[in-house]
């Protein structure tokens, strides 16, 4: 019987193994030197004179983010309708509104088209999220933002290592957030990345990640505001430190397995495959649509039947609209009719760098068959 197949899996290699065990044995596992080398190493990466600052996740970025950008009560930020709740839910912690804007079929990203409807007088940012690793078109949300002028919130937590128009995501722009939960194309166990050319603004994320602290010249600290505790380890950027180091490897051994994938799938049309993109996709996740309800069969029950046979199936994401809590708040599904179809049709389906081309056959074989 071969093995089960679950739809991610990091990989952590016996250097990061290792190298862990340093910083343990060192005694300084809080932020310290790691987590400044780690920031110093994105800043590599990225390219373009940007300032980085990580935090414990991606959703305490967006949040960080969206205060030093002065979003508040009472302003509109515009969301995408198909995302994670996190996208969302950082808007409404600030008391702020998200304002729904739906999707492309394929690209699953924003409709840039459609974001000029959905803003009013009370509008004071967007947030794209590059969903999946596929940039959305950077120009149309940074020309429209410029000429309403508006803050750009990127929700890259998908993103790391992709490029638009051969430009890095985060190496440009506003205020770009990614994460390194153990999901995403490299890790830090958990754990989120700004990216940001303002050098102030990278000033106040070190403060709110960290109680609203800033030192003097001597060391002593005061308070500025109440900030929260969201500072990173030094043993989750260790960890962080050896993912970056493989990322490039990682991300093109994920668009070969998205490549097998399109192969094994062309001809068949029990499946809406999502766009192809081009060499700056990372593909953090491969998904499909499934009209289950024409083929009289839920979801879980088509999960459930991929699990007996070995293959781990992911769901990402219910449209935000369709979600309890902002379905109480009045929220309607079928104002984003794209959201809610690819909310009710997704499925992930496994990919990650250690799996062979002979999974992917595996994976679209199964697949067939329970859909036969």
């Amino acid at each position: 019987m071969q093995p089960f197949l679950p739809f991610t899996r990091p990989s952590i290699d016996a250097d990061s193994i290792a190298a862990v065990g340093d910083v343990l044995r060192s005694g300084q596992l809080a932020s310290g030197p790691k987590v400044q080398a780690f920031e110093a190493a994105l800043a590599v990466y990225l390219g373009g004179n940007r300032q980085v600052r990580v935090m414990t996740s991606a959703t305490a970025g967006l949040e960080m983010a969206l205060e030093v950008a002065g979003i508040g009560a009472g302003d509109e930020v515009i969301v995408p309708a198909m995302s994670f709740a996190a996208s969302a839910n950082v808007v409404a912690r600030l008391r702020a509104t998200p304002k729904f804007v739906d999707i492309d079929l394929y690209t699953r990203n924003i409709n840039v088209e459609q974001i000029r409807a959905a803003m009013t007088a009370k509008t004071r940012a967007i947030m794209p999220v590059h969903f999946a690793g596929l940039p959305v078109d950077m120009d149309g949300i940074y020309g429209l933002a410029k000429e309403q002028g508006l803050r750009v919130i990127e929700d890259a937590a998908h993103a790391i290592g992709s490029r638009f128009q051969d430009k890095p995501i985060g190496s440009f722009g506003d205020l770009v957030v990614f994460s390194f939960h153990p999901n995403k194309n490299m890790t830090s166990i958990e754990g989120g990345a700004i990216s940001t050319a303002d050098p102030q603004a990278a000033q106040l994320f070190e403060q709110y990640r960290f109680h609203g602290i800033k030192r003097n010249i001597a060391g002593e600290i005061d308070v500025m505001f109440p900030g929260a505790k969201s500072n990173l380890s030094d043993i989750a950027a260790q960890v962080g430190i050896d993912q970056l180091r493989r990322l490039d490897g990682f991300n093109a051994r994920r668009r070969h397995l998205a490549g097998r994938y399109f192969e094994e799938f062309a001809g068949y049309s029990g499946v809406v495959l999502p766009a192809r993109g081009d060499s700056g996709h990372s593909w953090h996740m491969f998904q499909v649509l499934i009209d289950f309800r024409a083929r009289g069969m839920t979801r879980p029950a088509f999960q459930k039947i991929m699990h007996d046979r070995g293959i781990g199936i992911g769901v990402h994401y219910p449209s935000i609209p369709s979600l309890k809590y902002y379905q109480e708040l009045g929220y309607r599904d079928e104002d984003t009719p794209v959201a809610a179809r690819v909310g009710r049709e997704t499925v992930t389906l496994p990919l990650f760098p250690a799996m062979s081309d002979e999974d992917v056959v595996r994976v679209c074989r199964e697949l067939r068959a329970v859909l036969k």
